[in-house]
Formats: structure tokens, C-alpha cells, sequence
């Protein structure tokens, strides 16, 4: 029992109290954070690639989720601003954003591979952004019907074959592939200055270019119609990651084999060596967190948190839960921690692999650092 200013509390109702206390401030601490609105409010989402490409295409397709989704429902507006292998986007971005939650950038691994390989280009830096949702994506091989090739087994006959393959650049995710071709010892003559990957996929269409690779949204919107005529042939997948960081075959393209099958088929043994080592590295930075939206430096909490409840609103939508496989493929989309930790993924490699990529791309490409 004790008194205050002539009031009797007994055991009991302290214990009250206190609890009661307890819970308001807990309350007070869930409200801290409040849901900012974008009523009336028009929000511009850099996208640093043209129209028409993997990226483009699926900024548009979160776009409308995305206004639908947030307090207000406000306007989603893609700004395309291509340049620099999408440094020139970034760039912009990292000098230029709102911190109202008004700009938010598309990134992919084009975006984090100039950065990761300290690009004189780059002038932005992944630790200062805060990634609202991250997706990861997959990538196909595929060859024109001309060179008559129909699967993995028939690779050998593109090893006396002029191959050519329009990239955006050595630094930029077109690295995946061409150490890729590099490693089963294949002959591609990139031709360089491609806006994207849609330019390099209307290149092949044109038929100035006979190999080429999409992000699966590309290729499952793009390409396979070219595939059911018969003008492009799928050799392989790049594959996903397992629980244990094994390549497997990837979930979206379940027939097509994954790189690893492909090096085995072709040598008779297992992936092994620097050069796989430093794709296999690569190629979970660029495609285990292939795409992210971004929010710049600066914004608050409230802004944050709000972008963040609208992408988990958006992903336990019903309706995107349909849309989303043949969108984007069998890819989770995450958001949270699980984005924070894809984000780390892809934006940190090992100074070894980082070294080994560095002076193969010199050699090979005459890159310079």
C-alpha cells in the first residue's frame, strides 16, 4: 500500500498503473511514425534506361500498384533518362532528388556493376539510398534460328561461327554475359553503344546481331513471340541460387538448363576456376537483387516506412499475386529486411573476384580504372 497526496493506492492498483503506463508508451512509440499522404501530389520515378527494356518494363508495371497503393493515391510518373550504361539516371538521382518522397529511382544491375567495379562514371553511392523493394530476376541465352543450333549439345558448332552480340557496354550487366561466352570458349564480337537491352533485342531482331540475352520480364514479353515463329533459338538460363548458393535451374524457365549444366556438357566436368568464380560472384550481385526502387538520402522515417507498407501492400494484393508470374516471372519480391539484405548482396563483392573482373575486362576490352 502507499499514499500520494492523500490518494490510497493499493499493490494492486500500482500494478495497474504501471501496465497502463506501459502500454501508452509502447502507443507512442507505434505512432512515432506517422503515414505521410501524396494526395494531389505528382511523384517521378527516374528510370536511367530507355523505353521498352527489362527495367523499363517493369517500373511500369509497379507504377500503377504503386499509386494505387500509397496514402493519397498520387500520380506515378516513369522519367526515362538513359545515359552512361545508367550511371547518367543515378547520377541525377544521388544530386538532385526531393527528400519529400517525391523522386524515387529504378535501379538494375547495370546500375550496380559500374559502381562495384568504381567506375569513373559513377557518382553515387548505394549506402546512402534506402531500398523500398528489391527483385530478382533471371536472364536467357538465346541464338538466331539461322546458325542451326537447337539446344546445349549442338554448341560446338557455334565455335566456327561469326557471332555477334549488341551490348551496352563490358561494365555494365552485359559483364554476365559476355565472361560467359568468354568461358565456353565462344567467339562474340560485341558491338558496343547499345542504349539497353531493348536496343540490343531489336538489334538481333534485325538480324545485325545472331546472340543475344534478355532479363526474363524482357524475354517472357519480348523474345518468346520470336521464339514461337521460330527466329530465335534459347540455348540456356543463367539460373537462381539455392538455400546453399548452388546454381539450380531457374523456376520461370524450369526446360532450360542453367550455366553450370551448360560448362559441364561442354568440359565434362564440374564449374571450377577464377573466371567461374567470378561470374558465379557477378551474377548474384546483378540478378539476386536485379531490379530495386529506391528512396534518396535524406528522406524520413515517415516516408520510409509509408513507401514501405505500400510495397507490402502491394505484393499481398490478390490480384498482383496473378499478374506478377507472368510479369515478372516465379521470383519473390521482398521488401524490408529481406530487401536490405539483397541490397547488401548486390552491392558488395570480394576484392579478389572485384580484381580478377577488373583485369580481365582490361585485357580483353581495354577497359581502364
Amino acid at each position: 500500500m502507499m499514499t500520494k497526496k492523500g490518494i490510497l493506492f493499493t499493490g494492486k492498483m500500482t500494478k495497474t498503473i504501471l501496465t497502463s503506463t506501459l502500454a501508452l508508451g509502447m502507443l507512442v512509440n507505434v505512432v512515432t511514425a506517422k503515414e505521410v499522404s501524396f494526395k494531389g501530389k505528382t511523384i517521378e520515378w527516374i528510370m536511367p534506361f530507355k523505353a521498352g527494356g527489362g527495367t523499363d518494363k517493369w517500373g511500369r508495371f509497379y507504377a500503377p500498384l504503386l499509386s494505387e497503393a500509397l496514402p493519397g493515391k498520387p500520380t506515378v510518373v516513369i522519367k526515362n533518362m538513359p545515359g552512361g550504361g545508367s550511371t547518367k539516371g543515378a547520377n541525377f538521382f544521388a544530386k538532385r532528388a526531393s527528400k519529400d518522397g517525391l523522386t524515387i529511382l529504378g535501379t538494375s544491375g547495370s546500375t550496380q556493376f559500374p559502381y562495384l567495379l568504381d567506375d569513373k562514371r559513377v557518382r553515387y553511392d548505394y549506402d546512402k539510398w534506402e531500398v523500398v523493394l528489391a527483385s530478382p530476376t533471371g536472364g536467357v541465352v538465346y541464338v538466331s534460328s539461322k546458325l542451326g543450333v537447337n539446344s546445349i549439345n549442338d554448341l560446338n558448332k557455334l565455335k566456327s561461327q561469326e557471332l555477334k552480340f549488341g551490348s551496352q557496354g563490358a561494365t555494365s550487366l552485359d559483364l554476365i554475359p559476355l565472361l560467359a561466352f568468354d568461358i565456353l570458349g565462344l567467339d562474340v564480337q560485341p558491338i558496343f553503344g547499345m542504349k539497353g537491352r531493348k536496343s540490343g533485342r531489336l538489334a538481333f531482331l534485325r538480324g545485325e546481331t545472331n546472340i543475344d540475352y534478355q532479363t526474363s520480364t524482357s524475354y517472357i514479353k519480348n523474345v518468346l513471340p520470336a521464339q514461337k515463329e521460330g527466329r530465335a533459338v534459347p540455348l540456356f538460363a543463367w539460373g537462381t541460387l539455392d538455400d546453399n548458393g548452388n546454381l539450380q535451374r531457374d523456376p520461370t524457365f524450369p526446360n532450360l538448363p542453367h550455366f553450370g549444366e551448360v560448362y559441364e556438357t561442354l568440359y565434362g566436368k564440374k564449374p571450377d576456376g577464377k573466371a567461374f568464380k567470378a561470374w558465379k560472384t557477378f551474377f548474384t550481385a546483378g540478378f539476386s537483387s536485379q531490379k530495386m526502387i529506391f528512396l534518396p538520402k535524406g528522406v524520413s522515417s515517415d516516408v520510409i516506412e509509408t513507401y514501405e507498407n505500400a510495397a507490402k501492400k502491394i505484393l499481398e494484393n490478390d490480384d498482383f499475386k496473378k499478374l506478377k508470374t507472368q510479369n515478372l516471372g516465379l521470383y519473390e519480391q521482398v521488401v524490408g529486411k529481406k530487401a536490405d539484405n539483397l541490397k547488401q548482396l548486390g552491392t558488395k563483392v570480394s576484392k579478389d573476384d572485384k580484381e580478377w573482373v577488373k583485369q580481365w575486362l582490361t585485357k580483353k576490352y581495354n577497359v581502364r580504372f
